[in-house]
């Protein structure tokens, strides 16, 4: 079930990035009057097809759902008669057909402003940056970070949750630059630490243990045992658990916390558990089955609830949100900074600074879809951004086959005064094609290794 609901995830979100990507060709080329033969979302065979407008353009959804594209009037393809001549794509002006290659990844960053616009204005809410143990001789430590201190900011960010804080240190990691932190230690009174980042490497990143790295830990706090959200379709559901129920007992054993539920959940995958709960004073039993789950190679229990939230103690609560004005220019900022930090990671690995492990395939991207999908909107939200800025970034790259290998040859013509020759643009489509081959048979196998690690 785990990896039916990624891959429906996986295809959900590629079906709206490449569908937005696509849009933004056939958009500018209608705009410019070029004419539309197809527009196919997937490859292979029709699933669904219509024809609309006037010039009776084929609307398809096809079966291998990893991609699509937009087929024009062409003479290159085809023969076009000379009353259409005009409205073939390879007769236009050299800066219309700038302007079609360049909307589809220029429809990416403007999908992701509007996702991260929509996240701001919503609010996404989490742990403050509270710190916990602080290890000794680490950066942390070094730096003069103490157990008890809030972080406030890096350069004058403002880190509301751990993850604001967690994607400041990314990129000061990438730029390789030491990490100014403000702080407000437990008296209240704040002050300006500077971690060294020098020690950490920027493979250290794809180990997901980031703050082991600069050497302290979150602050814990205990939560008692109240479900929240209930997710449709899943084990706590099934069982009739609803949100406001208190757990009072598993299987006999006292619950007094909500991460002594998880762990106890989370240890009986596919076992019933006679369940304990106290709804509106009334004490109930319960027989609950989680579900099996995959998590970091391990098979646990899980079963679809999540905590209380509105009883934490706003102390621990932070949350980033913006008015809709200062929401779309946060969400601007934060397009450009993941594209250059995409960049500058691309141009890392390509110099050998950083490894070609860092890269993810199919397996890994929904992996992400569905974990993000099961956080809640905004975290879905979140991954839809960050790959969409990627789909864009990738395909601006001067690579034959690419929109960034069509947009290198149009400015080459702008610049000589004539088009590439056909024989060069083949041979570099050759060399494109390999190049993506190799790509992705490297993001495949490190997919792999995840696994099986």
């Amino acid at each position: 079930m785990e990896i039916l609901q990624n891959i429906i995830y996986f295809i959900l979100a590629i079906a709206i990035l490449v569908t937005i990507h696509e849009f933004g060709h056939y958009w500018v080329a209608k705009k410019l009057g070029i004419k539309i033969l197809r527009f196919s979302i997937g490859f292979g065979k029709p699933l669904w097809s219509r024809q609309f407008g006037k010039d009776k353009t084929n609307f398809i959804i096809a079966t291998v759902p990893l991609g699509g594209y937009v087929k024009m009037l062409d003479e290159r393809e085809g023969p076009v008669p000379p009353y259409q001549r005009h409205r073939a794509f390879n007769t236009q002006p050299v800066l219309h057909r700038i302007a079609v290659v360049v909307a589809g990844p220029l429809f990416n960053f403007l999908f992701a402003i509007a996702a991260y616009w929509l996240m701001f204005v919503i609010g996404v809410s989490g742990a403050k940056p509270l710190i916990g143990k602080v290890i000794e001789d680490t950066p942390a430590s070094h730096a003069g970070l103490a157990s008890g201190y809030e972080i406030l900011s890096v350069d004058e960010d403002a880190t509301p949750t751990w993850s604001a804080f967690v994607q400041q240190c990314i990129k000061k990691i990438v730029d390789e630059e030491p990490l100014v932190l403000r702080v407000r230690d437990k008296a209240g009174s704040e002050k300006k630490l500077q971690i060294d980042l020098s020690s950490i490497q920027i493979d250290d990143l794809s180990k997901g243990n980031l703050l082991d790295e600069l050497g302290f830990s979150p602050k814990r706090f205990s939560l008692p045992p109240l479900i929240g959200e209930i997710i449709p379709g899943k084990a706590a559901e099934k069982s009739g658990l609803k949100a406001g129920d208190l757990i009072v007992s598993a299987d006999g054993q006292p619950i007094d916390s909500w991460s002594a539920w998880v762990k106890y959940v989370q240890s009986r995958p596919e076992k019933t558990i006679k369940t304990e709960i106290l709804r509106d004073q009334e004490k109930h039993i319960i027989q609950l089955t989680p579900e099996r789950f995959e998590q970091d190679n391990k098979v646990v229990g899980r079963i679809g609830a999540g905590v209380q939230l509105k009883i934490i103690d706003e102390a621990y609560i932070g949350i980033e949100k913006y008015n809709p004005l200062m929401a779309l220019k946060q969400g601007i900022r934060k397009t450009w900074e993941m594209s250059a930090l995409t960049l500058k990671l691309m141009g890392k690995m390509i110099i050998g600074e950083a490894s070609v492990k860092n890269l993810s395939g199919p397996i890994s991207i929904a992996q992400y879809a569905g974990q993000s999908a099961n956080m809640g909107f905004t975290a879905f939200l979140s991954f839809l951004a960050i790959v969409s800025v990627s789909l864009g970034v990738l395909n601006l790259l001067p690579i034959p086959i690419l929109d960034g290998g069509h947009l290198f040859y149009y400015l080459v013509e702008l610049v000589l005064g004539k088009p590439v020759s056909e024989s060069v643009q083949i041979a570099g489509q050759n060399i494109g094609i390999l190049l993506l081959v190799a790509m992705m048979s490297v993001a495949f196998y490190n997919d792999i290794l995840r696994l099986f690690s």
